[in-house]
């Protein structure tokens, strides 16, 4: 059975807490990639921002999958 965290009586999935950590690495390495010039190569930087960001959330759940 997958378990929750319990923080002050609020049950709150993994998953959510992965996606927002995702969220703040994807924005980083987007950050990163702009600042070197990388999305001028990119076809449509949306799509590679969604996939950048499906990328870095299934690593974390893999990561945190691992650990276990």
């Amino acid at each position: 059975m997958i378990g929750e965290i319990d923080i002050y009586g609020l049950f709150i999935p993994p998953l959510l807490i992965l996606a927002i950590a995702a969220w703040f690495v994807s924005g980083l390495l987007r950050r990163g990639l702009r600042a070197v010039g990388f999305y001028g190569w990119v076809w449509h930087p949306p799509l590679f921002d969604l996939a950048l960001y499906v990328l870095v959330l299934s690593a974390l759940a893999a990561l945190t999958a691992w650990l276990r």
